[in-house]
């Protein structure tokens, strides 16, 4: 399979797995932040942790 041309998977196993593993990682990022735990994921080479949001400067 390239980049350029996807085929829809025939088996009925794989129909939909991908919207699966969409909302399972959905899912992974609401429960850490929502526990305060880390979620890892590789991003571009390096692993970070995503649950984690950076911290904004209180307003006055």
């Amino acid at each position: 399979m390239t980049a350029n041309k996807r085929q829809m998977p025939t088996d009925p196993d794989f129909v939909g797995a991908q919207q699966a593993i969409k909302r399972a990682a959905q899912r992974a990022r609401e429960v850490a932040e929502a526990t305060n735990t880390p979620c890892y994921v590789m991003q571009d080479g390096k692993i970070i942790d995503i649950a984690r949001k950076p911290v904004s400067p209180a307003k006055k």
